[in-house]
């Protein structure tokens, strides 16, 4: 074997019941006296039931606009913040990271999904219909405190597209450009607890899954599946977390004859096809928000990594994307 695996240092608290305890030792772990809260969550006020906030901010949206990361930030220096507790999901985590990406101030993060972000040094930002990503030190949270019993308000079938969204960050790693056997073992122990946790609503499996899943993803980096998803969001806002559920099994048949072993390695852990799991816990596969395919492979073909293990041409990406757009079932696509 020869590879390469970098593993990203962070603290993690896991636990039920105990976000707010957890979220109030570790603020005073790290000597913070100006806490910038930065959700739009509920459960906000009760998660930072036991810390003094400075300042909060709700500016949260869908691919972190630019505009909302500029006023967030403005905020964080007007406030003279020491730290940044963001509450929520991806878009509140990646609105935290854009504050650290320029400000350099830690993020302890509490996520309320199963998006990832947490556990993964990637920021994006949306300008002018476009999203530009990139990794940096700066934007990975210092400390993630999950708790199963945040994740409990989510609906049904958003939890169960999120859940789909971070089998998407396992099912990548195994061939993405910097994948290796850390991140492949990573990978399929998530895919093994997100499964499970799908089909029994097992919000802690769930959460267990979802951290593995980042992990793995932010040594490995992006492939196909999302740099498809990536140019999506930016180009035409459509929802994260339903479209990543959308796009993933029409990826993963179209790599699946290049790349038979992981495809094994998937299944077995998966214990059965993907689309037999999205068909037992109701998960939708259709594609929804994107008006034009044509102009979408045009905008996604440059961002496909060179490293997919299949060679990747515009009318491949145009028929992936109308296949997933009419719901056809993946696995009888012509690969």
């Amino acid at each position: 074997m020869n590879w390469q695996h970098t593993t990203l240092g962070q603290r993690v608290l896991f636990g039920t019941g105990t976000a707010a305890a957890d979220l109030a030792a570790e603020v005073d772990r790290l000597g913070a006296r100006r806490v910038l809260l930065i959700s739009s969550e509920p459960v906000a006020a009760e998660v930072a039931a036991k810390i003094d906030v400075a300042a909060h901010c709700t500016d949260v949206a869908p691919h972190v606009p630019v505009e909302n990361a500029e006023r967030a930030r403005a905020l964080a220096l007007d406030s003279g913040a020491d730290l940044l507790v963001s509450i929520g999901g991806g878009s509140t985590t990646g609105l935290a990271k854009a504050i650290a990406l320029t400000t350099g101030l830690p993020i302890v993060a509490v996520p309320t999904t199963y998006a990832g972000s947490e556990a993964t040094d990637v920021w994006g930002l949306t300008e002018a219909s476009r999203k530009t990503t990139g990794a940096d030190d700066r934007v990975l949270p210092k400390t993630v405190v999950y708790d199963a019993a945040l994740t409990a308000s989510l609906p049904r079938a958003l939890a169960v597209a999120s859940g789909c969204n971070a089998l998407a960050h396992c099912v990548d790693s195994m061939w993405a450009p910097r994948t290796d056997p850390i991140n492949q073992a990573l990978a399929l122990e998530g895919i093994r607890a997100l499964s499970a946790g799908l089909r029994q609503d097992a919000r802690e499996q769930m959460l267990y899954g979802a951290y593995l899943a980042a992990v793995a993803f932010a040594s490995a980096g992006s492939g196909l599946h999302h740099k498809i998803c990536h140019v999506l969001g930016g180009a035409y806002n459509v929802p994260h977390a339903e479209t990543h559920a959308a796009i993933l099994p029409y990826v993963l048949a179209f790599n699946t004859p290049a790349a038979p072993e992981a495809a094994a390695r998937i299944r077995e852990a998966l214990g059965g096809s993907l689309i037999d799991l999205y068909d037992s816990v109701g998960a939708s596969h259709v594609l929804h928000g994107v008006p034009d395919v044509r102009e979408a492979a045009a905008l996604i073909l440059p961002s496909v990594p060179p490293s997919n293990p299949r060679a990747v041409t515009e009318d491949d990406l145009i028929s992936l994307l109308a296949a997933a757009q009419a719901g056809q079932n993946p696995d009888g696509v012509p690969a």
